[in-house]
């Protein structure tokens, strides 16, 4: 049987016997066989339950140097495949582990459950980051214990006295029976015997007193180590502060040095400004608040590992032979009228609807103005630094009314570029259109500075244009902690787009980075060809000081897992000494050998080019010593432009087009559709006052939910049942057979509910 040692005690080898204790101790610990790779299989580990992190060695001796991973359960999926198997999924990280025998899977299964329930309990009580925490000082320890050590001498002289009570209570109660024992007259008697039951009484009472005072100093004990927690907390914001007004202040002396030592810097600035009219970080001089912890990139750096020269066709038909055969291509299929390349060129938002379908249905343009309310920002934020974004209470004063789900689904409006790359014959020519479908999701997020509102628990939001536009969008938020939403959607045009996303967030003071985890899969139906790619990072900089810009920044792998072929695309981040274009994507396309097709470019808040590749060779040497390529290339074509924004769009929180209808009110939908949200509706209509009431009273509900459905976990676990915990309406987690993930997939039903409007599953969550 395999070894398992709660508490730290039980066998340590492979022969060890059962659990010694129940397996809601504190620290869990035995082996497991955990899934590495195809050619190894499954190999012995020893993990190791502890404080909500489940950790994994080679051996029991590496736990003194080495630990080979850690997943925290607090943020993790649990998952049971069959009688001995494991799923552990956090993110992007998923742990493939199986037990020597059903009754062992179980055990570490019920102690998985009770560790990850006591992690999202400290958690919600503020004091998940203890253990990153510096021990207190000296001074505050002696703060903290020096109340306690009177407190225990004062038991220790309650103790002394309720001894002397027993004592003496005894005494008198012997004195009290020899009394009546003696030959008195009947009242005496009577009266002896009720003094008897007094004393008796009084000792009662005595003891329970000294007992209470024993339960109030092992209260304050177990208080103690919270106190100094927070102690330290309150002390390391206030210290964080200081440093960031500190930098704050250096860097405003050193801009105005520059500003004063280069006259020439406010028409250059001014130059940038009016060719990037509209930009929310177009002036060089509006990026570099930057502190400290943010990374920059020179120019060198930035400079690609590829260098492209636009080559003349006519002059490449004459010399094509002398060219290498391994990487030249073919000039002729480039300038065909009719290839699907051309055509994207010609394409435009009202042409996108298709021949086939049906006329678009007159939909809004504009939504009400938002309002001018002033806003004390700081008296906010001073609160909110270093803890996750979706479990700060923010006013709606920060974000614009669409969901979380709302904000998934608008990365389809661009959706006609996947109706063009299902008409590709090639594979490399359809993963250039993929590759600028990824890119174009991010250019409505330029100037969308406002926070979404997070989805509750169930909370769902679709998009039926399937007689329009060809495709059908649902989203569902399928967990609160962590916050994911599931996505599916279909198109009669021959392609489905589904994935779950994670955002991890933290606020750092002056900036916020925003970490999309997960994969979103892409799958074309005659084909068959099957894309999977991840999102970048985005931050918003100037969180206190400033004005407000959002950048995009690190890299995307495109991977089509039929035909093995690979598109690398790099988010260039900004920098205040680069003189690339801002907000810079280039990548290049490759098929399963390594052979470079095509080279992409542009920006993603504009447009994206897509150029063939007739020759590479290798360049020269850079000054980090890196060799760059040489692509020749034909000229570019224009795979994808941005749409113009609508008119009076900076009054209507710079929504598209596709972003003003998407929360317009529609029939027949699920009563837990974003639409319906109130607040979220009220904040729309401009009465901010009534949203923030209705985003407590919403948020205040779902947490009376969560504590009820957290107490029925523990109790049936501690009785031994299982709790299956809170299950998605309209999707199921599955292990994902291209990535190896735990994701949640599109099971059906939803349509066919709204068809019958039978919403009976729902949940009341408004």
């Amino acid at each position: 049987a395999m070894s398992a040692e709660p508490g730290g005690r039980g066998g340590g080898g492979p022969a060890g016997g059962p659990p010694a204790a129940p397996p809601g101790s504190d620290t869990y610990k035995g082996w497991l066989f955990k899934w590495t790779n195809y050619l190894k299989g499954y190999q012995r580990r020893w993990f190791v339950l502890s404080n909500g992190l489940l950790s994994y060695y080679r051996t029991q001796a590496e736990m003194a140097h080495t630990c080979r991973g850690t997943i925290n359960l607090s943020t993790a999926h649990i998952d049971t495949e069959d009688s001995c198997n494991i799923v552990l999924s956090n993110g992007g990280r998923t742990y493939h582990l199986k037990a020597n025998s059903e009754v062992e899977r179980q055990r570490w299964v019920t102690a998985l459950e009770l560790a990850k329930a006591k992690a999202i309990r400290m958690r919600n009580n503020q004091s998940d980051d203890s253990g990153d925490e510096e021990p207190a000082s000296q001074s505050d320890k002696s703060e903290l214990h020096g109340p306690l050590k009177t407190l225990s001498s004062k038991l220790e002289d309650l103790s002394t006295c309720n001894e002397l009570i027993a004592k003496h209570g005894a005494a008198l109660q012997r004195s009290l029976s020899e009394l009546e024992n003696l030959r008195l007259p009947a009242d005496s008697g009577e009266k002896i015997k009720a003094v008897n039951e007094r004393a008796t009484l009084f000792r009662i009472t005595s003891n329970a007193m000294i007992n209470a005072c024993r339960d109030f100093l092992d209260l304050a004990e177990s208080h103690s180590r919270k106190w100094q927690r927070l102690l330290q907390h309150e002390r390391e914001q206030r210290i964080r502060l200081e440093e960031t007004i500190e930098q704050l202040a250096k860097q405003h002396n050193s801009l105005e040095r520059a500003c004063r030592g280069a006259p020439g810097l406010a028409s250059g600035t001014a130059s940038i400004s009016s060719t990037a009219k509209g930009s929310v970080q177009s002036a060089k001089g509006e990026a570099s608040d930057e502190d400290e912890e943010t990374e920059y990139f020179d120019a060198m750096e930035d400079a690609p590992a590829f260098i492209t020269v636009t080559a003349d066709p006519k002059h490449h038909r004459r010399s094509g032979s002398n060219l290498s055969g391994a990487s030249e291509g073919h000039p002729e299929d480039w300038n065909l009228e009719d290839s699907v390349f051309e055509s994207s060129n010609q394409s435009s938002y009202n042409e996108s609807t298709g021949k086939d379908l049906l006329p678009r249905k007159r939909r809004r343009t504009r939504i009400p103005d938002k309002p001018n309310y002033s806003l004390n920002l700081w008296s906010i934020m001073k609160n909110c630094i270093g803890k996750e974004l979706s479990k700060i209470p923010m006013p709606v004063n920060f974000n614009e009314p669409l969901s979380m789900l709302q904000r998934l689904t608008e990365d389809l409006e661009y959706h006609e570029l996947l109706d063009k790359a299902v008409k590709c014959e090639s594979s490399t020519e359809q993963m250039c259109f993929v590759a600028a479908f990824s890119v174009s999701s991010y250019s409505t997020t330029v100037h969308r500075t406002a926070k979404p509102f997070n989805p509750l628990l169930g909370e769902t939001y679709e998009l039926d244009r399937l007689e329009e536009l060809g495709f059908r969008s649902l989203c569902e938020q399928v967990s609160h902690h962590p916050p994911a939403a599931a996505h599916h959607v279909y198109s009669r045009r021959g392609w489905t787009l589904w994935q779950e996303i994670t955002i991890a967030s933290k606020f750092r003071g002056k900036y916020l980075s925003i970490m999309p985890l997960g994969a979103i899969h892409l799958e074309f139906h005659s084909s068959g060809n099957h894309y999977v790619w991840r999102k970048v990072t985005s931050t918003v900089h100037n969180i206190i000081v400033g004005k407000l810009w959002i950048d995009q920044s690190g890299e995307i792998e495109i991977v089509n897992h039929k035909s093995k072929d690979k598109c690398q695309l790099k988010f260039t981040p900004y920098s205040y000494f680069s003189r690339d274009v801002p907000r810079k994507v280039t990548g290049v396309v490759s098929d399963a050998d390594g052979k470079a097709h095509y080279v992409m470019s542009g920006t993603w808040d504009e447009k994206m080019e897509c150029s063939k590749i007739l020759h590479s060779s290798h360049g020269s040497t850079s000054t980090e010593g890196k060799q760059k390529t040489v692509y020749q290339t034909l000229s570019p074509k224009v795979l994808w432009r941005k749409y113009p924004l609508p008119e009076n769009a900076e009054n209507m929180y710079f929504f598209s087009e596709l972003a003003l209808t998407l929360n317009e009110p529609e029939e027949r939908v699920a009563p837990t559709d974003s639409r319906l949200r109130p607040d979220q509706r009220l904040m729309e209509s401009g009465r901010w006052d009534e949203a923030n009431v209705e985003k407590q009273r919403l948020e205040e509900k779902q947490r009376a939910v969560r504590r009820r459905r957290e107490a029925e976990a523990v109790e049936a676990l501690e009785e031994g049942k299982d709790y299956e915990g809170y299950t998605p309406l309209w999707f199921e987690r599955k292990v994902d057979a291209v990535t190896g993930e735990l994701i949640c997939i599109y099971k059906g039903g939803y349509w066919e509910a709204k068809d019958k409007q039978d919403w009976s599953v729902c949940p009341d969550i408004f």
